[in-house]
């Protein structure tokens, strides 16, 4: 038996006698002025621009905010799919009520009751509805089968265990105009139904939320009438199955949560407890009210309009903080991304300090190289003529050093061995110190693999490569600057092969041909050597150029090695596409639908 207090909302009020101007009441109540078409091309240009950055736009690095945003993009992805590009493009579609709550709620009983009809299946188990059905007039069929609302839902007639299908039903007891969507649970325990739940209610005209006296407090339901209350979706409630002694009660609290939500405006149903009729259905006595708040709905064009306008421009005005959220959280992967490669930066430089430490302070002039330079230029009575008979050297350089082509070779080997096991030995450790680095990072943790804890497998190779092409470079160099100098022209390749060894002697000090003592003590007199022999052949400021330039070479060689292993690790952020500044982009495509929302002013209210 039907409670005497059906249809009644808290403390005994009469549920609204005006119920479709109530409805739109929160919309300008003046009649709303047909939108100039211009502004909304503009609009519809705007908002197709903005999904497209936001469906561009990826979190790829392991940040706090990452996986909130990849949520948020995907669902703002799925309304302007699911409803905002199509509702704008046919503002006089019929009105979509998608009538979603809690599990076991009643929320088919009740579409099926309002219809007529057991159109949608209801029952004990959970989860009962598995795919969505949307029951409309016959004459509103056309427009929900054209797949415009909700396109990534295949259309059948059939009942489907399916969530990836919506079953389309005609009811011609209900009006034309109007639409209901069942949803299915949105606490359901199958995650798919919850995801379809929250998608379907943020495609909503008008949001049925069905709740009970044991579930209307639970957390779940606010959660996301909090949110369509921020984005603007016109609410309704309707409180099932109350108990004929606690309805005055619970339906107080429940509209006194609903103000303390600023929800208050929202209409409120109280459905009493009661039986079912042979098909399932409630009486008509029960549902009249809540009945005849739709029809008047459905027969007031005047009112859907308003009804889907502020929806309309509620979810389009809700798009900038949730862009904007979306701008952030890109802003935050770039930092890191920035961050990331700057440790990599920092390793490498302080690499390339200690290759030009390593050509300044003598190391490379030690051992085997200084044995071999004292091999390649004779005894100490040879450095004692050099410096007494630099006028004479011209004509005697070559002769001097016929027939000794060995100990150059040995020295030109000896130099390019000290070299290579400097440039290894600062790789190796730029590498090492730029993968701990990255592992103080959880985004780099996540980028980093074995093999990058060491240098490339193929360094010792290519190290080699880049010093004996650099020695050739210099040997080039000697030749092409000696032009018509006597001693090259006359002495052939040898002569070009010792003032170039002299030149790459004179590369590894720290300034060419003024030698500190240390270097001096060091070399035993290498660089003076050096700096003898390059003085007889081309002069005081010639040889101080051909220094500088062979020193600029090697390191510029230098630097485009560490370059190509620096980039084992900045290759991997830059593959995730950073660099081109995701947030500017998200928020400049936000402001362009603001202004064409502002232009458009669907409720009448925007300046």
């Amino acid at each position: 038996m039907a409670s005497p207090d059906r249809g009644k909302p808290a403390r005994g009020k009469p549920v609204r006698k005006e119920p479709v101007r109530t409805a739109a009441r929160s919309v300008a109540q003046a009649e709303v002025p047909a939108e100039p078409p211009a502004a909304l091309g503009y609009l519809a240009t705007a908002l197709s621009r903005l999904r497209a950055t936001i469906g561009g736009t990826t979190y790829p690095l392991t940040i706090p905010s990452a996986e909130e945003a990849r949520k948020v993009g995907a669902s703002l992805v799925s309304q302007l799919d699911d409803y905002l590009l199509p509702r704008l493009a046919r503002l006089d579609a019929p009105l979509l009520v998608v009538v979603g709550g809690s599990t076991g709620a009643g929320k088919s009983t009740l579409v099926n009751s309002l219809v007529r009809a057991p159109v949608s299946t209801a029952g004990v188990l959970r989860p009962t509805t598995r795919s969505p059905v949307l029951v409309s007039h016959p004459n509103d069929s056309s427009w929900f089968r054209k797949g415009e609302l909700l396109p990534g839902l295949t259309r059948t007639v059939e009942s489907s265990a399916d969530p990836h299908t919506l079953q389309l039903v005609s009811a011609p007891a209900l009006g034309p105009g109007l639409a209901f969507l069942d949803a299915p649970d949105i606490d359901s325990v199958v995650d798919r139904n919850r995801q379809l739940a929250a998608q379907l209610l943020a495609a909503a005209d008008l949001w049925l939320f069905v709740t009970t006296a044991a579930r209307y407090a639970d957390a779940v339901p606010w959660e996301l009438l909090k949110t369509a209350r921020l984005r603007g979706t016109v609410i309704a409630l309707v409180l099932d199955r109350a108990p004929a002694d606690a309805a005055v009660e619970v339906s107080t609290h429940l509209a006194e949560m609903l103000t303390e939500h600023h929800m208050g405006a929202a209409p409120l149903f109280v459905l009493p407890e009661t039986t079912l009729d042979g098909q399932g259905l409630l009486s008509e006595d029960v549902t009249r009210q809540l009945h005849d708040w739709f029809a008047q709905l459905a027969a007031d064009s005047g009112a859907r309009a308003a009804v889907v306008r502020q929806t309309l421009d509620g979810a389009l005005g809700a798009l900038g903080p949730a862009v904007e959220g979306l701008a952030v959280a890109a802003d935050e992967q770039s930092v890191i991304a920035k961050a990331l490669d700057e440790r990599v930066n920092a390793a490498f430089r302080t690499g390339r300090r200690n290759i030009e430490d390593g050509l300044r302070d003598g190391r490379l002039l030690r051992g085997e190289v200084l044995a071999r330079w004292q091999e390649f230029v004779g005894t100490g009575e040879f450095f004692k003529s050099l410096e007494s008979k630099v006028g004479h050297l011209r004509d005697r350089l070559v002769s001097a050093f016929t027939g000794r082509p060995a100990p150059g070779r040995n020295l030109q080997n000896a130099l390019e061995s000290q070299m290579i096991t400097l440039v290894r030995g600062v790789v190796s450790d730029a590498t090492e110190q730029a993968y701990a680095s990255w592992q103080a990072y959880p985004a780099g943790v996540d980028l980093l693999e074995p093999a990058l804890q060491k240098p490339a497998t193929d360094l010792p190779q290519r190290a080699e490569r880049m010093v004996r092409d650099w020695q050739h470079w210099v040997l080039d160099l000697v030749r092409k600057e000696a032009g018509d100098k006597r001693i090259v022209a006359r002495g052939a390749a040898y002569a070009v092969n010792g003032v170039g060894l002299a030149v790459m002697i004179t590369v590894f000090t720290a300034t060419a041909f003024i030698p500190t003592g240390a270097e001096v003590a060091v070399g035993a007199g290498t660089t003076v050597a050096a700096q003898k022999v390059l003085e007889a052949v081309f002069g005081d400021q010639m040889i101080r150029s051909l220094a500088a330039r062979a020193r600029a070479e090697l390191l510029t060689r230098v630097n485009v090695l560490l370059d190509a292993e620096a980039a084992r690790f900045t290759d991997r952020t830059a593959a995730v596409g950073l660099e081109i500044e995701p947030g500017a982009t998200l928020r400049q495509a936000a402001a362009e639908v603001e202004r064409a929302r502002e232009e458009l002013a669907l409720t009448g209210t925007q300046s």
